[in-house]
């Protein structure tokens, strides 16, 4: 089927129907056919950059591709040049797909896709959320995102929600109020699925409990809900599957990548091994057997307009031990390299470790909508949160004393109470930050 969506990609430039038959293909090699045209792709799209793209040959120090380990590992702040300087011969900022990071991990940068790649991207997407029946043409999305305030950008935004067929639920104010006003679109819009941002949705989901509200009651048509962008905790799942009364299907991608893994019918959160290669590397850059928990580095194996060529991504991951080359899969997504707290006795431990064992706590009577944890010294830690009333010195007892039996002792927090929590410019919530510098 052919529709909107499809037509505007294809008016501007995206070749949206090669890129779905050539998807077609690669997704029914054998698996032998497939672990060949991967090794084959990857030859190709280094041999490629190191001939076309200056930027990437300087990087590599070498205009002869030798072996795959010998490639440089890349990172954001490899790529914080201008981006004139970043493209291949033959393309112009004019002429390819161009973005921004979303800036989560602290290092923003403007990339780059030919529009080739650009359409593999929603092929790709196409694909997976067809896995649940839902067809990215026709299927009404509701999509919690930030969206911008300037007039220009707002309504850049609107249009293209018309066009992609979903209606955007702004998330920078998630008050009852406005919650109220949610529940009123979802009881006369037909939508077939919720798709954004972790936080937002579980507040929502929240909200939903706090009135005793089965959203799928309200809102009959609804088929699933895909979260996004942030860590999805076990509570929270059950919490969602309960409240929205649909499948929670977890994703995990990258603007400047693709979606790199997916949640397929069985429940596996697959890796996409169509577009890109990924790979676990531990700190020496050796890659990392199946199993073992380590840097997640990855490969766009159609991108010639940019190169993402071993690209650290600055997230940790572990690979499933039944994982292979053809059809690998992310057993579990631990978090940002830079989300690590450092803690007196030299312990180092991923600051969702705190968040984790906070939430346990904070949250099991309902009254603590959200919150973020900072750490501030090496010993201190900051918690702001959102609630109907302030935290009992019991439980704030209980946080410490679990924490001091998780992690060590003696660490100080202070707990702040606020009517909301920021988030980013568009509408991510940080979960945990840490203000060490050079430790």
């Amino acid at each position: 089927m052919f529709s909107l969506f499809d037509a505007s990609l294809q008016l501007n430039g995206f070749p949206i129907k090669k890129a779905k038959a050539d998807l077609d293909k690669i997704v029914n090699l054998s698996e032998n056919e497939k672990a060949v045209f991967i090794e084959k792709q990857k030859k190709e799209i280094v041999e490629f950059h190191l001939k076309n793209n200056s930027f990437y040959k300087k990087i590599a120090g070498s205009s002869n591709y030798e072996n795959w380990e010998s490639l440089p590992i890349l990172n954001k702040k490899n790529l914080q040049s201008p981006l004139k300087e970043r493209l291949s011969k033959g393309y112009k900022n004019n002429a390819v797909y161009v973005n921004k990071t979303s800036g989560s991990s602290g290092t923003p940068f403007i990339f780059a896709k030919d529009k080739y790649c650009h359409a593999l991207t929603w092929a790709s997407n196409f694909m997976r959320f067809g896995w649940h029946n839902i067809d990215l043409n026709k299927s009404y999305q509701a999509r919690f995102y930030g969206i911008p305030n300037d007039f220009i950008g707002y309504y850049t935004e609107r249009l293209k929600d018309v066009f992609a067929c979903r209606y955007r639920f702004s998330v920078f104010d998630l008050s009852d109020a406005v919650l109220k006003n949610f529940l009123i679109q979802f009881k006369t819009k037909k939508f077939d699925y919720i798709n954004g941002y972790t936080s937002s949705i579980v507040l929502f989901a929240k909200f939903l409990q706090n009135k005793n509200i089965i959203l799928k009651d309200l809102c009959p048509s609804l088929k699933g809900c895909m979260v996004t962008s942030e860590m999805l905790f076990e509570e929270d799942k059950k919490l969602l599957e309960k409240q929205l009364g649909i499948p929670i299907i977890n994703e995990y991608g990258a603007s400047e990548l693709d979606l790199i893994a997916f949640q397929n019918t069985k429940g596996e959160w697959q890796i996409n091994a169509e577009t890109l290669f990924v790979e676990i590397l531990d700190k020496d850059n050796n890659v990392l057997p199946y199993g073992r928990e380590g840097r997640i580095v990855i490969t766009s194996l159609f991108n010639k307009a940019h190169p993402f060529i071993r690209y650290d991504l600055g997230d940790i991951g572990v690979l499933d031990e039944k994982s292979t080359v053809a059809k690998p899969i992310l057993k579990n997504l631990i978090g940002r390299t830079n989300d690590v707290a450092y803690l007196p006795s030299g312990k180092k431990s991923p600051g969702l470790t705190f968040y984790y064992i906070t939430k346990s706590i904070i949250e099991d009577d309902g009254n603590v909508k959200e919150f973020t944890i900072k750490q501030t010294h090496l010993d201190s830690f900051n918690v702001k949160y959102v609630s109907e009333k302030p935290l009992s010195e019991i439980q704030i007892q209980k946080i410490e004393q679990a924490i001091a039996s998780y992690l060590e002792p003696n660490l100080k927090f202070s707990f702040v109470r606020k009517a909301y929590l920021k988030r980013s410019k568009r509408g991510k919530l940080k979960q945990f930050t840490s203000e060490l510098v050079n430790v």
